[in-house]
């Protein structure tokens, strides 16, 4: 018979202890901090989610709510590219547009932090280190994706790409200490589709590939070429998968195999020239801003940290991330210079390469003195966070804190509705189309019309039509535009040949005045008054 004693119960008016205290163990606890980050982070972007969408987001929802059967590369429309991209964007339209893809960028922000945790706690398992790893790295992401130096606010393709990048770091570190074969190789299998989604997402988030082979030749280099066969061959087998499934879906909406290679490939090997023959003295003002940018961020600080602690001599058994992590930061400050556009949120590129470094810093966290012979070394948990990380992640919250609040004041009255969209949806009529030269399709979204020229923004005009003979059919065919707006006094940019445009223009377009700095042109029609020029 078996005996079930129950607990003392507490003396009259006296509260037990015990309940609050395990609360308090878990909230004070690495695994609760990343969850609160992670918490954190979704809720402080959602007071932005009603502020209008920028260039970029209204872009990619406009392409992504036709894309289908069409007369270019995704639908009607031409973005340099890669389809899950279009298809995340095409989900948020279906789910409402604005606000919608806000709230997914906002979970895809919480998802980043809570897998940054993971890495941070595959860095220090099983060997010395500080147990608040998880935390911090997951402190370094949540930072950044609200932080307004990066341009974090706003949902681009460096964004919905992160998840997949940190989910194949994820899986890859685990597989490196995964006590079976087949195990291991389940977890490089999903290492290597989620790689293949980063690069499906944006071309240039290579750095879970990059990963993969550094891991690889740090086996082939240990273990021999065949040790690391399956370290190559099972997460390779993983991104054929994935990029077969999503070619297959673009395949299936119209989008073709050699239409996504000139848009992803061939079209930014021409875009670098023309930027660096043509560009304008904005590209170079970008540029500033954007070393400005990283340098307040605190992200040189960490690598300076990380390259320090090359010297030190790795204390424990495992994978030592240091090399890696600065092999991946060399490739990401690369693709944030090589584009030649220079926007804020291209810094997003080096939250992966910045979450594996401290990571490693946490892992080979000690400037302490060996230890006394004949005594044992501090247990891991005992380890404090080096004091040189903490003051450098110290930094990044402050100044990330700043900016966040200067950008709340700035923007707290940017809820109304913009000038020009107002004035449009006020005149158009149902069905009208408009171009927008050049950029600027979040106008084309906001007023919900379409546009018969399928180029969306100033980059593709400038490479694949400067001399604007496909704007100029468009303008002279019979399905031209309604309306046509310009941010200048004509059709001219840098790097664009407006002669034939601008005389099809001056024939069958009247000009109707300027709004909020932009120039609006209306179809000349056998009932529109004569061309006059108002300032509304």
């Amino acid at each position: 018979m078996t005996t079930t004693v129950a607990p003392r119960a507490p003396a009259p008016g006296v509260r037990s202890p015990w309940p609050r205290r395990h609360l308090l163990a878990q909230v004070w606890s690495p695994a609760g901090g990343v969850l609160g980050l992670a918490l954190s982070a979704f809720l402080v972007r959602l007071p932005f989610a009603g502020l209008p969408l920028g260039p970029d987001e209204g872009g990619l929802l406009l392409v992504g709510s036709q894309w289908g059967p069409g007369t270019s590369l995704y639908g009607d429309y031409w973005v340099d590219r890669p389809p899950l991209l279009i298809g995340f964007f095409g989900l948020a339209d279906h789910l409402g547009g604005t606000v919608a893809l806000r709230v997914l960028g906002a979970g895809l922000v919480a998802i980043s932090v809570l897998l940054a945790g993971r890495i941070g706690a595959h860095a220090v398992a099983g060997g010395r280190g500080t147990r608040w790893a998880p935390a911090l790295t997951a402190l370094l992401t949540a930072t950044l994706l609200v932080s307004p130096l990066v341009d974090a606010l706003e949902v681009n393709g460096e964004l919905i790409a992160l998840p997949a990048i940190l989910l194949s770091i994820e899986r890859l570190l685990r597989a490196q200490t995964a006590t079976s074969p087949w195990a291991r190789s389940q977890l490089l299998l999903t290492a290597g589709i989620a790689a293949a989604a980063a690069v499906l997402v944006k071309q240039n988030e290579v750095d879970a590939l990059l990963l993969i082979a550094l891991l690889a030749a740090r086996t082939a280099y240990r273990r021999g070429p065949r040790a690391a066969l399956s370290d190559i061959a099972v997460p390779a087998a993983g991104a054929l998968l994935g990029a077969a499934l999503a070619l297959g879906f673009a395949a299936s909406r119209g989008t073709s195999l050699a239409g996504l290679w000139e848009a992803v490939v061939t079209f930014r090997l021409h875009a670098s020239a023309v930027i660096s023959g043509s560009a304008s003295d904005a590209t170079s003002i970008r540029l500033d801003r954007l070393l400005l940018s990283l340098a307040v961020t605190g992200a040189p600080v960490i690598i300076g940290l990380l390259i320090v602690r090359l010297r030190r001599r790795h204390e424990r058994s495992g994978v030592d991330l240091r090399v890696p992590a600065l092999v991946l930061l060399t490739w990401e400050c690369i693709a944030v210079l090589a584009g030649g556009s220079y926007w804020l949120h291209y810094l997003i590129l080096l939250i992966p390469g910045l979450v594996l470094a401290v990571a490693a810093i946490c892992a080979a966290p000690s400037a302490t003195p060996d230890p006394v012979p004949g005594r044992q070394p501090a247990p891991r948990s005992s380890v404090v966070v080096p004091g040189d990380l903490l003051a450098a992640l110290s930094y990044v919250v402050a100044a990330a804190l700043v900016a966040t609040v200067a950008v709340a004041a700035r923007t707290s009255g940017a809820y109304h509705a913009d000038p020009l969209v107002s004035w449009l949806s006020t005149h158009q009529q149902p069905g009208d189309t408009a171009v927008v030269a050049y950029g600027h399709p979040d106008i084309l979204r906001a007023s919900g019309m379409a546009s018969p020229y399928p180029e969306l923004w100033s980059l593709p005009v400038r490479v694949r039509d400067p001399d604007l003979k496909a704007l100029t059919a468009v303008l002279a065919g019979a399905s031209r535009p309604d309306w046509v707006i310009t941010t200048g006094d004509s059709l001219a940019g840098w790097g664009i040949d407006p002669t034939t445009a601008q005389v099809e223009l001056g024939l069958r377009y009247r000009y109707v005045g300027d709004i909020d700095g932009y120039r609006v042109f209306h179809q000349i029609t056998p009932t529109s008054p004569p061309s006059t020029e108002p300032t509304p």
